[in-house]
């Protein structure tokens, strides 16, 4: 009895700060159709954790990833990824003319995804070897980053209202690219400063029945 009160308490308090943010984003973004493209992967996500939750429980660090690249979205849904008051702010004092929002958003995309995979690979015990297991989550989190840019150039075809919010690269012609160098970054950073917190919190999961 314990232990589910144990395990229905950060499940609580996760669903309670992706709400209460959720919401404050929904209230009068900038663009509606935009929050939705922005806020959808939150939602998948919420929906995977979901169905997941008592088969495929996950450590408290991929968890806590999760919910924070899900605030990332909802901020750049509320906003648009080139208004983030914030992020024009730093743009001011630094002397730069773009708002980089985006690109925070383009590293949570490799750095999250890079554990998120790595707690699969090691607990499905698909792949062994630290050095294999490191490459092929790097490969999948720039799989995954080129995915995404795909997604928004078919938005943009779609749909040409939205496809500048969507999209922001605020008339730089590296956007891509420098989109998927940052998820590459971020991927690497998250493999060299948090693998070891990983395996410790992994030691204390339950074994998959």
């Amino acid at each position: 009895m314990h232990t589910v009160t144990q395990r229905k308490t950060p499940a609580l308090l996760w669903l309670l700060v992706f709400g209460a943010v959720l919401l404050w984003s929904a209230i009068g973004p900038k663009d509606r159709l935009t929050w939705w493209l922005e806020v959808m992967p939150a939602l998948v996500a919420l929906a995977l954790l979901a169905a997941t939750r008592d088969r495929f429980p996950l450590t408290p660090l991929c968890y806590g990833l999760i919910l924070l690249h899900c605030i990332i979205l909802m901020v750049g849904g509320h906003y648009t990824y080139a208004e983030v008051p914030l992020f024009d702010q730093i743009a001011q004092w630094s002397g730069s003319s773009r708002n980089n929002y985006d690109k925070v958003g383009h590293f949570a995309q490799g750095f999250v995804p890079a554990i998120a995979a790595r707690e699969v690979l090691l607990r499905l015990n698909v792949v062994n070897g630290n050095y294999w297991r490191a490459f092929l989550v790097v490969c999948f989190c720039l799989a995954f980053s080129a995915f995404y840019e795909l997604i928004e150039w078919w938005v943009a075809l779609l749909s040409a209202e939205a496809a500048e919010s969507f999209l922001g690269t605020q008339g730089y012609i590296w956007d891509t690219q420098s989109d998927m160098l940052m998820a590459l970054i971020g991927a690497i950073c998250a493999l060299g400063l948090l693998s070891g917190l990983h395996d410790r919190q992994l030691a204390k999961l339950a074994p998959l029945t």
